[in-house]
């Protein structure tokens, strides 16, 4: 397993010093997302920042933006890091895209994802190899590519190393994951038991009809961490948040608890932010969160996504200069 970093909510000038730190402590990855900040701007700083670290996002809002796009950003970010580079893509959720970004939403969101991510794929290919660009698809049509729009081959290491990983909640995505991509994110509302019998077995679903191996997706996942009681209380809400979501309802089912996930919705629909914590219950918030001495952390992550996560990343941003030790220290003891 392998320990990465969430980098904090920042501005661009504030990105080349965590960089730095976070390669110091020992952290494989750094990951960017796309909350108030665009995820990769702060991409191209990393990489001129650092020698060894990994970075991706984690996500990138992939229905905002055309399949040419994320082609050519990943291109270039690919060849500037020498192969550090990482295209972590996520589809949303249908009130984000057409009210926040005024895109449409798909009939099908696996369809159009599985699509886009063909055509960047075609992209690549034509730029390294000369292929003619002609994909035509249900949502996509690209099949132009003259000269001075197509940027020079990349080596060869590197042109083979641009991952794909991509974000969800159901088995759709996941399956597609399996299917077409390097890796998947696994959403921070999660909880071991539908890693277990839901996430995964979606993943080998698709590998198995790919003929791939479980072993070539690398399950990426982001972890809810409490070590003290203000730390119970901000998991608490973010979870509520998380689980107020239409769409994330199949996890509060799994468990029981598509009653209170209903109650959560309608306090969302209203705006009632402050009465939805107090709806998770200690033994919610246990199986959606971490909650435990930091003297125990290490080995009870380790116990509790040991066989579940290749990459492993907390929800608390990493800082420079707040528990730098306590943190180099994780990253040895999970690196190991």
């Amino acid at each position: 397993m392998k320990l990465d970093a969430a980098l904090p909510i920042v501005g661009l000038k504030e990105v080349p010093a965590i960089a730095q730190a976070a390669e110091k402590i020992g952290f494989d990855a750094l990951w960017t997302q796309e909350t108030q900040h665009d995820p990769f701007l702060p991409c191209a700083l990393i990489a001129e920042h650092t020698a060894r670290l990994h970075f991706g996002t984690a996500i990138a809002v992939s229905f905002a933006r055309s399949p040419a796009h994320l082609a050519y950003t990943a291109w270039d970010l690919a060849a500037q890091s020498e192969r550090r580079f990482i295209l972590g893509l996520g589809t949303q959720v249908k009130a984000h895209i057409e009210r926040r970004f005024g895109m449409p939403w798909p009939e099908s969101p696996v369809k159009k994802l599985r699509e886009q991510i063909e055509v960047i794929r075609a992209f690549w290919d034509c730029w390294q190899n000369g292929t003619r660009l002609n994909y035509r698809g249900e949502y996509y049509k690209i099949t132009l590519m003259s000269p001075f729009f197509q940027p020079p081959p990349l080596p060869s290491p590197i042109f083979g190393g641009i991952p794909i990983y991509i974000a969800g909640v159901n088995t759709g995505l996941a399956r597609l994951a399996g299917e077409l991509c390097n890796g998947f994110h696994v959403h921070p509302f999660h909880s071991p038991r539908y890693l277990r019998e839901v996430i995964l077995p979606a993943i080998e679903e698709g590998a198995k009809k790919a003929g791939r191996k479980r072993e070539e997706i690398s399950v990426s996942v982001t972890a809810f961490i409490a070590t003290t009681p203000e730390e119970m209380n901000f998991a608490r809400a973010q979870v509520a948040f998380y689980a107020s979501t239409p769409s994330y309802r199949p996890v509060m089912d799994l468990h029981g608890w598509g009653g209170v996930a209903e109650t959560l919705s309608t306090h969302a629909a209203k705006g009632e932010w402050a009465e939805m914590p107090m709806l998770i219950t200690d033994e919610m918030l246990s199986e959606f969160c971490l909650v435990t001495e930091e003297s125990r952390l290490t080995d009870e992550l380790k116990k509790r996504y040991d066989g579940l996560a290749d990459r492993l990343t907390l929800y608390t941003p990493f800082v420079p200069g707040e528990k730098d030790e306590w943190w180099k220290a994780l990253a040895g003891k999970v690196n190991s």
